[in-house]
């Protein structure tokens, strides 16, 4: 499929992860058969994986690790044609290591930085789903609802719950696949969309499968629960994860924002244009036609943090965690979906991709370790996202039991 400005599509589990494990959608009639695949259930944190305890070992971080750590992403900057790359990786007992290659700035050649605000694509569901899972703790919503009870007009809207919208599971159209919502987006990169536009480019499909039966990675699952959460707090979307979750998790430089600001100090984000081929300076194109899916924006310092909260769950009850944890295959091995998160291999955490910035932030339990990949560009390169390239380079080195993301995916380029 062509190249597409919407790299959040393709932002999921490892290099198709958002990358993506995305199967273009299938259109056929609206179904309504129940979850066939509920029992076979699996917690991220015992993730399938071919690792043994043998191998679960973590480096130390040296001097000499760190050398084989800085030759390893300089060669694949080089390789993937990145210009600039931020990489943070801590592990109790192990130490750290914390880096910025290349360029923020291809024009003035301004140097990445480690301080950088970086956009995060669809490293954003992570803090939708969990302002939705901090209603259900409350009791304000619940999981096995359906999302008609919230918002009326959804196709088999009786029949698809949260859970399912959560799990990439509902069987609705990716509305960034729409060839009408293509052509918008490419028209005017500026212009503003609201969630209920967004909405209706999906709805005008049918349906591709019954809700629960496989895993489709699906920007319009997060609109919805955008909308929930809006519905059920009475509150924007923005507000509600600002003071419900990130006050509370302490992260500052993290934001939701209203159109395409973006706070300094930042990088610029280079993109490719499909229907040229160039690659074009995206720094300031709106986000907002991501919304609940992918708009958000951090830095390594937050997102080291946010790893670590995601995966333990510190803003959720233990009995809501280990829902959130709880895995379908995607037909991938050794990676699953939970409730808005993902286990590669045995890290846990989220990728994000959208024009111009790629980010990563996973976690593995084993070791307490935690790996922040951001950098300033979506170009793939030979079919794999760069964010996953780094992320493979620098766990062959550091968990050769543990890599991200473990295999060769092949990845789907449309949305």
């Amino acid at each position: 499929m062509k190249p597409s400005l919407a790299g959040l599509y393709r932002a999921c589990v490892a290099a198709a992860a958002a990358g993506v494990l995305v199967a273009p959608a299938v259109a056929g009639p609206a179904y309504g058969a129940a979850d066939p695949a509920r029992s076979t259930h699996t917690a991220l944190a015992s993730p399938p994986s071919s690792s043994s305890s043998s191998d679960t070992d973590f480096a130390r971080l040296t001097p000499a690790v760190a050398a084989k750590l800085d030759t390893a992403v300089r060669r694949t900057m080089d390789e993937a044609r990145v210009p600039g790359v931020i990489v943070g990786l801590w592990a109790p007992g192990k130490g750290s290591y914390v880096r910025a290659f290349g360029v923020a700035d291809k024009t003035t050649g301004a140097p990445m930085r480690p301080d950088l605000h970086v956009r995060i694509g669809s490293e954003t569901k992570t803090f939708t789903v969990t302002a939705l899972l901090r209603l259900v703790d409350r009791g304000k919503a619940g999981l096995d609802d359906a999302i008609g009870r919230y918002v009326s007009g959804v196709p088999n809207g009786d029949r698809i719950t949260l859970r399912q919208l959560a799990e990439m599971r509902s069987g609705l159209y990716n509305y960034s696949e729409d060839a009408g919502f293509d052509k918008a987006l490419f028209a005017h990169p500026e212009r503003p969309f609201t969630p209920r536009q967004l909405l209706d480019y999906s709805f005008r499909h049918p349906v591709g499968f019954a809700p629960g039966a496989k895993f489709e990675y699906c920007n319009t699952n997060l609109i919805l629960l955008g909308l929930v959460v809006e519905k059920v707090t009475g509150r924007p979307l923005r507000e509600v994860i600002e003071q419900d979750v990130l006050k509370p998790a302490g992260l500052r430089r993290t934001l939701f924002p209203t159109g395409a600001e973006f706070p300094a100090p930042h990088p610029h984000g280079y993109t490719e244009q499909p229907a040229s081929g160039k690659i074009v300076d995206a720094t300031h194109w709106n986000p907002s036609w991501a919304w609940a899916a992918g708009a958000m924006i951090s830095d390594m310092r937050d997102l080291r943090s946010w790893a670590h909260a995601l995966a333990t769950g510190t803003l959720l009850t233990r009995a809501t965690q280990a829902e959130r944890l709880k895995a379908l295959p995607t037909g991938i091995p050794h990676a699953g979906y939970g409730l808005g998160i993902f286990d590669v291999n045995g890290w846990i955490g989220h990728n994000g991709s959208l024009p111009g910035y790629e980010s990563l932030t996973v976690y593995l339990p084993q070791a307490r370790a935690t790996l922040v990949v951001l950098l300033n560009t979506d170009v793939l390169h030979k079919g794999q996202e760069p964010s996953t390239l780094l992320g493979q380079a620098v766990t062959r080195i550091v968990s050769p039991g543990h890599v991200y993301p473990g295999h060769k995916l092949s990845v789907t380029r449309g949305r």
